[in-house]
């Protein structure tokens, strides 16, 4: 069994990869994209002021430099290797235009500063260059500017200035937003803890209720107890979360003033007390916790106790109780335990709590967690970022596929994946 789980590690890695390959390519090839996007924004911009002041569409350099930026000017392949880190990207692409009749252009360069040289984080020096026809490029005191590629454009009359280097997935490099301009891999970070908190806390929930309360129901089968919690259990199915929420919004939190009406902490939660800490962050995510949870208690509870019902029907717990063995003991020391196997398998799919949030149960409560951020990340075409949080959400999912086939082998010893 564990070469068996160390080749499911192994093939997270090409299983990424074909997946990332697969989105990279449909998001190059659908309509609308980043130049739409940055027109689109001009135009807007342009609606607000005047026709003198801002220009309703983009300059043809703007365009190549957008495009340049997003890799839209390469083969999809090479693009989609370049993001990858496979192939060297070309960072701070820069079009220079030569002025006629001369053979230099002058222009302005960051230049990296060695890490023992850093007072902040990414310390740049600032380099007064001069790129030439013949494609060299040299600072103030005639030195060739290293770190640094020229590739020249006669028929354009200009010069392609750029910093060769492995800068994707396999570097740790997300890229930056081109809604927000941000590091992506800092937005998905900022917001994975509250998608984490949510996903811990309906998993504790609803496996610590649904386990007991299907057993329950298995051994008290068509009793009064059965009927009133499935009666409970599967009006609260039937209840959209989202239409809880708006309820909960309107009546408890803003009429009756019992529990905020959004956010995930208080203004002031920074200067409170552990104690105070935590009461805050439970009386913040009481609301949204419960529209979380609600749906999920008929799905998990009927899946035990069926499984229980047909395991205490099967000829070994009779055997069981035949050669004198009690009822609880044989429930809890032999059917349980094979009842649990198909409820491991489903541990897997609350990772999708993890990655994918709620996008309504968000907007409702005005949670800014990841599923609001993959909706954004649609709307706004932002394909930077909608590559970096897929690649999120298909690691965590496989994490979580691998997780559930541990459960399930550590639920029944019988099952060998070999």
């Amino acid at each position: 069994m564990r070469d068996y789980f160390i080749r499911r590690f192994l093939l997270i890695l090409p299983t990424l990869i074909g997946a990332t390959m697969v989105v990279y390519f449909i998001t190059r090839m659908a309509p609308g994209g980043p130049v739409e996007a940055m027109m689109r924004n001009s135009m807007a911009l342009s609606a607000n002021r005047s026709m003198k002041d801002a220009g309703g569409s983009l300059s043809e350099e703007q365009k190549e430099q957008i495009k340049a930026r997003f890799k839209l000017d390469k083969p999809y392949l090479i693009g989609y290797l370049m993001w990858l880190g496979a192939l060297p990207d070309e960072l701070d692409k820069r079009f220079i235009k030569f002025e006629e009749g001369k053979d230099s252009a002058p222009l302005t360069l960051k230049s990296l500063l060695p890490k023992s040289e850093w007072k902040t984080n990414n310390a740049y020096r600032v380099i007064q260059a001069t790129v030439s026809r013949d494609g060299s490029l040299k600072d103030e005191q005639g030195k060739t500017v290293d770190g640094w590629k020229v590739t020249l454009e006669p028929e354009k009359q200009r010069a392609v200035i750029f910093r060769p280097q492995f800068d994707g997935l396999l570097q740790g490099s997300f890229g930056y937003s081109l809604r927000y301009n941000d590091s992506v891999w800092t937005m998905i970070v900022e917001r994975m803890p509250i998608s984490i908190f949510f996903g811990l806390a309906s998993f504790l929930i609803m496996y610590s209720v649904c386990l007991p309360l299907g057993v329950l129901k298995a051994i008290k089968h068509r009793t009064f107890i059965d009927n009133a919690s499935s009666l409970l259990i599967f009006g609260a199915y039937a209840i959209p979360s989202f239409a809880l929420g708006s309820v909960l919004v309107v009546y408890v939190a803003a009429r009756w003033g019992w529990f905020p009406s959004g956010g995930f902490t208080s203004e002031n939660f920074a200067d409170l007390g552990l104690f105070a800490k935590v009461l805050d962050l439970l009386h913040h995510a009481a609301l949204p916790l419960l529209c979380y949870i609600i749906g999920s208690f008929a799905l998990l509870t009927m899946m035990m106790k069926n499984n229980l019902m047909d395991n205490l029907a099967a000829d070994y717990v009779r055997t069981a109780i035949a050669k004198g063995a009690g009822f609880k003991r044989a429930v809890l020391h032999h059917a349980l335990r094979n009842s649990l196997i198909p409820v491991a398998s489903t541990l897997g799919g609350v990772v999708m709590i993890f990655v994918g949030g709620s996008v309504l149960i968000e907007r409702i409560f005005d949670i800014n967690g990841l599923g609001m951020l993959h909706f954004q990340a649609v709307l706004d075409r932002d394909i930077t970022l909608m590559m970096g949080l897929l690649t999120v959400d298909v690691f965590l999912i496989m994490i979580g596929n691998i997780l559930s086939d541990y459960f399930v082998a550590l639920a029944d010893p019988r099952i060998r994946f070999d």
